[in-house]
């Protein structure tokens, strides 16, 4: 715990001190951390920040630090990091950047985003060479000097938000990488449709039926493979339901059973007549379900 003598800081941490308090007691700085302000002139957002352990008193009013030892720096010498003190001063609040979420975004439409939508930090950090032209995603988004821009990656849009005027005006070269949009599935012709649709289900379920060679009693060869991969697309759609999937993927396992019973029934039948107490216990079973068949195959074969 940290003690405030006259003129002297402290720490504020522990102190109950309530979220409306702290907004009308913060300093000149707000959010921002006045040390980071001081000695990198970068901008330490510290509004994301609900805890107050890297949080100081000076003169009456409330001071927020980016960590520990930027704390310590400003408890150690407060009046070099608090006005008139401080070398550098926080920019207008309509100068400094802020994050926008992709609806935000969305809602300033028809407004674009700056640089084509190229990540300002990259192509910077990069020597704004061809190479260093990376798109940025548009959950990684900052307003600034009432512009858009959007970012590769989260630490690229941290590194904005810390020092903008080194990034904001960059002119992109007169050739850049071309746009890749997105492909509709239903602007392809049918075989690039089924091709991009469907062809790994179709290629699973294809290599399944190949594995098992399944032939359904009383059904040919092509109507058994047909109904096991009808069966199986079905068992394995990730757009249906786990209802519908847990269905099939039932009626699959039972095709699986009936098509069974053909090599059961026809290496226990081999050899000679075996009286009943000498056959397998599930024998008269399986014989009855075999012959049910018979009468009943579309039945045990519905979709």
């Amino acid at each position: 715990m940290h003690f405030n003598f006259a003129g002297q800081a402290a720490c504020i941490n522990r102190l109950c001190i309530t979220p409306k308090e702290l907004h009308h007691r913060l300093g000149e700085f707000g959010h921002y951390c006045p040390v980071c302000l001081a000695l990198h002139h970068h901008l330490g957002d510290c509004s994301e920040i609900s805890v107050l352990i890297h949080a100081a008193e000076h003169r009456g009013q409330y001071y927020k630090m980016c960590g520990e030892n930027h704390l310590k720096k400003f408890l150690s010498t407060p009046d070099q990091f608090v006005t008139p003190g401080c070398p550098n001063t926080l920019p207008e609040p309509h100068l400094l950047p802020r994050k926008l979420t992709e609806i935000q975004v969305k809602n300033r439409f028809p407004q674009q985003v700056e640089m084509k939508g190229f990540c300002p930090v990259t192509y910077l950090d990069g020597k704004q060479r061809y190479e260093a032209l990376v798109r940025g995603k548009m959950e990684y988004a900052v307003e600034y000097r009432e512009r858009i821009y959007i970012f590769e990656t989260k630490q690229k849009q941290d590194k904005f938000l810390r020092t903008p005027e080194t990034y904001w005006d960059q002119r992109l070269p007169s050739k850049v990488p071309p746009l890749c949009e997105p492909v509709a599935l239903t602007s392809l012709p049918t075989l690039g449709y089924l091709e991009q649709g469907v062809a790994v289900a179709v290629i699973k379920a294809m290599t399944a039926v190949g594995c098992l060679k399944p032939k359904h009693p009383f059904l040919c060869i092509q109507r058994s493979a047909l109904l096991y991969v009808a069966f199986y697309l079905k068992a394995f759609n990730h757009k249906s339901t786990d209802y519908t999937r847990q269905k099939y993927k039932k009626k699959l396992a039972l095709f699986e059973e009936n098509c069974a019973l053909i090599p059961y029934l026809s290496s226990t039948m081999r050899g000679n007549y075996r009286p009943p107490s000498e056959r397998p216990i599930d024998f008269e079973f399986k014989l009855n379900r075999f012959l049910a068949l018979e009468d009943l195959p579309r039945a045990n074969c519905v979709l």
